[in-house]
């Protein structure tokens, strides 16, 4: 448990009420099929897009300075992406909180002339404690509107309404909706406990989910992003548990004496994998979520741990030692036809399917120190994806175009988040003593 002070066995075990309605400049079409963005494209450049102060009109005061902060906001969650290159303010040839809203107004040439190839703008008024804002993103090359949306909501809700609008963004240029409804759950160590919470997908609002004073680890969401799984020692053994994903109340699942490891759930809901040692040996075992019921998987003398699921459900990969050194494996779903995956490297561990099905990442002991790698489900293609520090407990966006992790690169334990070919590696969260066990929430649907 890398200093956790428990030898678990011979391996490690790691709205925003909205109104959306499309801005009307002679009515914003739906985007058309062109994507501006081929995020797929090995020799993908970072997208150039401005964005300006927004106008206040009317209303109170903007006593919260909302017309540099909507500005911002975008453009911190557009940057988290690894897509886009914020152009600074500093270059904009207009003045801040000044300028048209309309394609006819706007002077494209002074934007065209900084480098930026998209643009938006926005406005916002107060009635009270009621917030409206309009988000415009324009085409400065073809020089006109390509996506406007509305909002409608309370003040707390801005933040909602710039994910939204970041959605939008994305989507109209790259055809993909991004990951702003996200949250990434893990577990974080303070002193001699540790406990599950939550973070957004950009590192903001931390949520403690449990408080059991001693240890709790490998979080696992439901599909339906409203429960989490975990294992805790709170009553001295490692014992399954399950807890509405914003914390309070929690049910013990599975109490065996010994090893009673958290592991994802089905695609479907329906059940959720673990690990027992009850019968003397670590096997993987599935629970029926509906009655209660579990089927044993696995019948192998050698260890059997973390499981994973398939994206279609269909088939599991896990960690096993039965040809002497921890491999992984992949196995039907009845756990039938099992094959190992992993042939270089004497330790491999902690597997995550992608999304997508075509890759599964991993930690592999590479020089003595654990490092994240994909491969593809039929053995082939690896790639090592980090090489500085400690890297380890890679969990995959929902898109299956990001990968979170846990890493001491730079001195101390912190989450990080690359995109899924290695690329942009950027710090999400930090300040704990340690972390373990990152796991990617599903979309959660924030409207």
């Amino acid at each position: 448990m890398h200093g956790w002070g428990v030898q678990v066995n011979r391996f490690k075990f790691f709205l925003f009420l909205a109104v959306m309605a499309f801005f009307l400049e002679g009515a914003v079409a739906p985007v058309s099929s062109k994507v501006y963005i081929d995020i797929d494209s090995p020799s993908m450049q970072k997208f150039p897009i401005a964005i300006t102060d927004f106008v206040k009109q009317g209303g109170a005061a903007d006593r919260e300075n909302t017309s540099m902060w909507f500005a911002d906001q975008l453009a911190r969650a557009l940057k988290i992406t690894g897509y886009f290159n914020i152009i600074e303010k500093s270059a904009f040839l207009e003045k801040p909180g000044q300028g048209a809203l309309t394609s006819a107004s706007i002077r494209f040439a002074d934007w065209s002339v900084i480098g930026a190839e998209s643009l938006v703008k926005g406005s916002f008024q107060y009635s009270g404690r009621e917030l409206s804002a309009d988000f415009l993103l324009f085409d400065v090359i073809q020089g006109k509107l390509i996506a406007g949306k509305k909002y409608t909501g309370q003040i707390q809700d801005r933040k909602n309404m710039v994910l939204k609008f970041a959605g939008e963004i994305l989507y109209t240029l790259t055809g993909e909706r991004g990951v702003f409804d996200t949250k990434i759950a893990f577990a974080g160590k303070k002193g001699r406990i540790s406990d599950i919470f939550t973070i957004d997908y950009d590192g903001s609002n931390l949520l403690r989910v449990t408080n059991h004073k001693n240890l709790s680890i490998l979080p696992n969401w439901s599909p339906d992003g409203k429960y989490i799984t975990f294992t805790s020692y709170k009553n001295a053994n490692p014992d399954l548990y399950i807890v509405n994903s914003g914390g309070g109340r929690e049910k013990k699942l599975s109490e065996f004496k010994g090893l009673n490891l958290s592991g994802p759930w089905s695609p479907d809901g329906r059940s959720l994998l673990l690990t027992l040692s009850k019968d003397g040996n670590e096997e993987i075992y599935i629970l029926n979520t509906q009655d209660g019921s579990m089927k044993r998987l696995t019948y192998d003398p050698a260890i059997d741990v973390s499981p994973a699921w398939s994206p279609d459900g269909g088939r599991i990969a896990f960690v096993s030692d039965r040809a002497g050194t921890p491999q992984i494996y992949i196995m039907d779903a009845d756990g039938a036809n099992v094959r190992r995956l992993t042939f270089e490297g004497n330790y491999n561990t902690s597997p995550r399917w992608s999304p997508r099905g075509d890759r599964i990442v991993f930690e592999s002991m590479k020089n003595g120190n654990f490092q994240i790698c994909t491969i593809d489900t039929n053995g082939g293609n690896l790639v090592q994806l980090t090489s500085r520090g400690r890297n380890e407990s890679p969990s995959w966006s929902p898109d299956g175009r990001y990968i979170a992790f846990v890493s001491t690169v730079s001195g101390r334990a912190k989450i990080m988040i690359m995109n899924s070919n290695g690329s942009n590696m950027r710090v999400l969260h930090e300040g704990m003593d340690n972390y373990l066990n990152t796991c990617w929430s599903p979309h959660l649907n924030f409207d």
